[in-house]
């Protein structure tokens, strides 16, 4: 102030909103583009006048908020106001729209970040805060650069407000050099690399700004007064400039312009108070102009009935179809499909009746714009644009594309882009397959344990005394006692008992016995196990396909793929970002002979072999349904919808819309899609062979080895035991150490050879021979003395 230098501001001043009139005083050479908020608010004051509102709710983020409000808030008495300030937590945030819509306040007046509104209509959106009953002002001027294509098709009103008109000559021109200039630049940083962008409302001011400051030194060079631009002026005790009031009369007095923000001219204090307030409304397509407000008092608004749409009721409307199975199809001059069944039922709920027509040579059709500015339509969109037919509705994609052209309602069946390809076939039984149920570690364990146990139980058997048994029962006079369990029995007895056959010996001792039971517990759940599984390995067919997903083909060079010329696929390939997806589209335009198919001819090819098929899940998963030969590989590439298009801004989009989401709230749109995909067909791929099986490791055996190895350490101790009491026993009996007495028969336990030894060595018994009772053949007892030879009867 006290150097005299002009300031050029493009930004909101608060200082501003204290008056509407500016100071020379107050900020001697100031000079701001940016409107006061005074006046700013002024407008809105009116144009919510204009809605014919009775109360309304201000959201608010901070309170800068309500200094932007000021002129709303006077609305009262005439109109209640409410006021809400927004929580930054989703959950205060959502409860927050709950209560509204529970306390009916319909009319919001919403400020906030630009970063932010996105986000806030988005919650509103998930609290059924943004219906058709719903109308949200929004006073933050960069509405246009939030992305509001999410809440299209919501029902509410969404009204804002711009100082750009973002469909002017000034604003295209500036949007191009801008785009042209980062371009030739090699800026690749900046957004307008890729072409041109849309213009923040600070960027503009900013441009506007430097043009006016251009002007005012033209207007200097261009006068006979000479200005002193060389004078040094710093923060010190410097002199101010000279020349600063003369350059900011020269700044106020340039010559009107029309800028970014629309036509720029000051008044006496520096200050703006022309303007043009472009107020903007949203519609199925896009932001739409609808009016503007310029001060003092001059508005100018027609709003888009959004909810008030012509009543469709006893008029016949013309609907074009592609024939595509199962969407339409044509049978004995009659039409029929999951699109004609959606249409009937759209037809009973709005009354009107409806003339099918058929899409000239069967094509859905896009819009494609020339350098010279004209633009070449076909197909189904051909005859939307030229207002030939009133709807469209068949496998029809909602693409960004399309929708500059034509209209659509909301999706009323979502999708994706995926794979149609041949079932490989499966691999021929290997000779060794009987081993697949078991994995390699179990079936080592297995030989593991199974010599282990035999090893065992040898030497448990001949370590306990109850296994020395007389080989002649009848015959007590023998001097031999025999272990049945040789090395070679022992080996028999393991492998009869895991292949679940009998054999001739039968453990005696409680340690053997022991053995065996955990032995059988083991073999018994091991069997089962091995059976269980076989049983699944000899229903598996062992497919191992060639590709798991798109990414898989642009890899390859054996597997052809294509898809349908022309169609909304072929677009999504040709304007991916994505490199993998450019180079597939590259890849089908070089083909030769040419990938290009219907999904008729598409399905021929996948089934001939080394082709395949992209195209929508929906019209895939069809084809799967009814040819089991068929497979989708794959997830969705990208995800879209099926809608119905409409002209551009006919009024019968938004009643069309509802229905549609009234039937899938009702879930009819499913039932009519279960009819058609999984009802209507003659074979069953539902059933059939399971895809993969895998063997059992040790994570899924690991507790039955655990216990056989805790009853195999407990069957050695219990022979641990026998073998000590009884040592003991007979030393007592022969009076000998007991210690000698085991030592002896230590010795000759390990000798492997023999199975059997003399019962009249002093050695270990567990049978005495004194007397031994055999059962005659008549029944009668007979006890044999051993000291005699004649029977006692």
């Amino acid at each position: 102030r006290s150097l005299q230098i002009p300031v050029l501001q493009a930004h909101w001043d608060p200082r501003d909103l204290i008056t509407n009139s500016f100071s020379r005083d107050r900020i001697p050479a100031h000079v701001n583009l940016y409107p006061s908020y005074g006046n700013l608010s002024h407008g809105f004051r009116e144009i919510i006048q204009q809605f014919g509102w009775k109360n309304l709710t201000v959201l608010y983020e901070d309170d800068d908020g309500l200094i932007r409000a000021q002129e709303i808030l006077k609305l009262e008495p005439d109109i209640h106001v409410y006021l809400r300030k927004m929580e930054d937590h989703p959950e205060m945030l959502y409860r927050m729209f709950i209560d509204m819509k529970d306390k009916k306040e319909y009319r919001v007046v919403l400020d906030c970040k630009t970063s932010n509104i996105f986000s806030i209509l988005q919650k509103a959106l998930q609290c059924n805060a943004l219906t058709e009953d719903f109308h949200y002002f929004l006073t933050n001027l960069d509405l246009h650069m939030v992305d509001l294509e999410s809440f299209k098709y919501s029902g509410a009103n969404i009204t804002g407000v711009s100082l750009i008109d973002i469909n002017s000559r000034v604003v295209a021109e500036v949007k191009s050099k801008i785009a042209e200039s980062f371009s030739s630049n090699d800026a690749p940083y900046s957004p307008f690399y890729n072409g041109p962008q849309e213009i923040t409302t600070e960027l503009a001011f900013i441009y506007d700004s430097v043009r006016l400051l251009g002007e005012a030194l033209n207007g200097t060079l261009a006068s006979r007064k000479k200005l002193n631009f060389s004078q040094a002026v710093g923060c010190g005790r410097s002199p101010a400039w000279e020349d600063g009031r003369d350059f900011y009369d020269f700044i106020k007095s340039s010559t009107v312009f029309d800028g970014l923000t629309g036509k720029v001219q000051l008044g006496n204090f520096g200050e703006r108070n022309m303007f043009k307030l472009n107020i903007y409304q949203l519609s199925n397509s896009n932001l739409k102009h609808i009016g503007f407000w310029e001060p003092p008092n001059s508005l100018t608004m027609q709003l888009i009935h959004r909810n008030k749409t012509r009543n469709p009721g006893l008029a016949t409307y013309k609907v074009v179809v592609v024939l595509v199975e199962p969407y339409v199809i044509k049978k004995d001059g009659k039409y029929e499909g999951f699109c004609i069944d959606i249409m009937d039922a759209l037809a009973q709920r709005l009354n009107f009746r409806y003339e099918v027509i058929e899409s000239p040579n069967n094509v859905y059709g896009n819009c494609m714009e020339f350098n010279n500015g004209t633009v070449s339509c076909d197909g189904m969109v051909k005859m939307l644009v030229d207002q030939q037919v009133d709807m469209a509705i068949t496998g029809f994609t909602i693409t960004h594309s399309r929708a500059k052209y034509i209209d659509f309602t909301k999706p009323f069946m979502n999708l994706g882009i995926t794979v149609l390809f041949r079932k490989p076939k499966p691999d021929p039984p290997q000779l060794m397959s009987f081993l697949a149920p078991l994995d390699n570690t179990v079936w080592a364990g297995i030989i593991t344990v199974f010599l282990g146990i035999s090893l065992v139980l040898l030497i448990t058997a001949r370590f306990t005394p109850y296994e020395w048994i007389n080989p002649h029962p009848c015959d007590p006079t023998t001097e031999e006692v025999e272990n049945q369990f040789t090395p070679l029995s022992s080996l028999w007895y393991v492998i009869a008992a895991l292949m679940q056959q009998g054999c001739e010996l039968a453990p005696v001792a409680v340690s053997t016995r022991t053995l065996a039971a955990v032995w059988w517990f083991f073999t018994l759940i091991l069997i089962s196990s091995y059976t269980a599984n076989l049983a699944a390995f000899l229903t598996v067919e062992n497919v191992v396909s060639p590709i798991e997903s798109a990414e898989d083909l642009a890899s390859q060079t054996e597997i052809k793929f294509g898809t349908t010329e022309g169609g909304s696929t072929m677009d999504f390939f040709k304007s991916s970002n994505n490199p993998t997806y450019l180079k597939m589209f590259d890849i089908m335009e070089r083909a030769n002979p040419p990938v290009w198919a219907n999904i008729e001819e598409g399905e021929r090819r996948v089934l001939q072999g080394d082709y395949a098929y992209l195209s929508e899940s929906s019209s895939i998963e069809y084809r799967v349904e009814r040819n089991c030969d068929l497979m989708q590989v794959g997830n969705w590439l990208d995800s879209k919808g099926y809608g119905i298009g409409l002209p551009k801004d006919s009024d019968l989009t938004d009643e069309v819309s509802r229905e549609v989401i009234k039937l899938q709230e009702e879930q009819i749109i499913q039932s009519m899609y279960d009819k058609w995909w999984k009802q209507k067909k003659d074979v069953d791929c539902s059933g059939g062979k399971t895809q993969t099986t895998n063997p059992l490791t040790m994570q899924n055996v690991g507790g039955i080895f655990l216990v056989l190895m805790i009853g195999t350490f407990f069957g050695l101790i219990v022979a641990l035991g026998e073998f000590l009491w009884i040592a003991r026993q007979n030393a007592r009996k022969y009076k000998s150490h007991w210690r000698s007495e085991i030592c002896k028969e230590f010795r000759f336990e390990w000798k492997c050879g023999k199975s059997y030894k003399d019962s009249t060595e002093n050695v270990l018994q567990s049978i005495p021979l004194t007397k031994s009772y055999v059962k005659a053949n008549g029944g009668q007892d007979i006890t044999y003395d051993t000291n005699t030879s004649d029977d006692v009867t």
